[in-house]
């Protein structure tokens, strides 16, 4: 039998043992609840109200733009509060005080697509006092696993519709329906695929061999010269004026005929002025009333002679209206014109003198 001295011995270092252990468990505990300011700091109290709990259970993290600082300690319905009956408590860290609003914003997150949920709280866009103990914070409208899965179970359905219509479009091409089946399974449309591109190919080596109107358009130099030629023209042109050679240099080199079309420019100034002042024929033609009111008697007058004209009133609106007169007055002149040339021809047969004695 072991003595009582190696008993004593034994229990002293079980006892050892067990304080060390509360020791450790201690520490473990401090550490823990380092987060949220240590085990003995002073803890502030909120509530937010959410639609769904979204999978927050007791103890759940609490955190601020990423960084944890306290957590979850009760989760309860309250009726009253709809359509956000969820009453979510959180237990935060009074140190943590100073980074929070009263228009911060809580919101449920998923720590990745399968993580547990926590609740984090946003000061970002928050610029109020500090809230007070028990104050409630706004909830953010966030979307839950719930909202990404339903969202992706539609989305997936979309895509299910979409390559069903895509099979549906591949069968009718393959069945030769429309004009992409034709076109795809018409041998009659491929022989002509095979024709434009053998045409295609033969115009390309026409053209690569200088055939034709455009293959002498890439390969000819002349053409290339004629251009060069061209440039070299213009280019002398445009020298020549700024040398201020010829009628176009003249016109915009000559300083003399800067100063002529300046002053016929004057010169027209004065005119129009003296015109507006009532001055010269133009300017009494202009201003006159006297004269412009015999200028329209006159018109008036003229206009009344021409419509007697043209009536067949007077000598001349005869000679203008009446055929007859037109008749004998062109009988008359042909007379006349025979007369002449009678004479011309036999003058002895008009010009008779007789002479008498008494």
């Amino acid at each position: 039998m072991p003595s009582r001295k190696e008993i004593q011995w034994a229990q002293l270092r079980v006892g050892a043992l067990v304080v060390l252990a509360m020791i450790v468990l201690v520490g473990l505990i401090i550490l823990m609840s380092g987060s949220t300011g240590g085990l003995f700091a002073r803890k502030l109290v909120f509530r937010s109200y959410f639609e769904n709990a979204a999978g927050v259970k007791d103890g759940a993290p609490v955190t601020l733009e990423g960084v944890t600082i306290g957590n979850v300690t009760h989760i309860r319905v309250v009726p009253a509060r709809n359509p956000f009956p969820v009453e979510v408590t959180l237990q935060v860290g009074e140190e943590f005080l100073h980074d929070l609003h009263t228009d911060s914003t809580a919101s449920i997150a998923q720590a990745g697509v399968l993580g547990d949920s926590y609740v984090d709280l946003s000061s970002a866009h928050a610029s109020g006092p500090p809230p007070a103990n028990n104050a409630e914070l706004k909830a953010a409208g966030s979307p839950s696993i719930q909202d990404v899965i339903r969202t992706s179970e539609d989305s997936i359905t979309e895509v299910k519709t979409l390559v069903k219509k895509f099979d549906i479009l591949l069968d009718s091409v393959n069945a030769g329906n429309g004009t992409l089946g034709k076109f795809v399974n018409d041998p009659a449309m491929a022989k002509n695929v095979q024709t434009i591109v053998a045409n295609l190919q033969t115009i390309t080596e026409t053209i690569s061999s200088g055939k034709g109107s455009i293959g002498k358009f890439v390969k000819d130099d002349t053409l290339y010269e004629r251009a060069n030629s061209t440039v070299d023209k213009l280019d002398k042109i445009v020298s020549d004026l700024n040398d201020g050679k010829g009628s176009a240099g003249k016109f915009l080199k000559d300083e003399s005929l800067y100063k002529n079309l300046n002053e016929t420019v004057a010169n027209t100034n004065q005119l129009v002025a003296e015109i507006n002042a009532g001055k010269g024929s133009l300017g009494k033609l202009a201003k006159d009333k006297e004269f412009a009111q015999k200028l329209d008697d006159t018109v008036t007058r003229l206009d009344a002679i021409l419509t007697s004209v043209n009536e067949g009133k007077g000598t001349v609106g005869q000679l203008l209206t009446n055929r007859s007169l037109y008749d004998n007055a062109d009988q008359t002149l042909d007379e006349a014109h025979q007369l002449v040339k009678g004479m011309r021809e036999n003058p002895k047969k008009y010009l008779v003198i007789q002479l008498k004695i008494f």
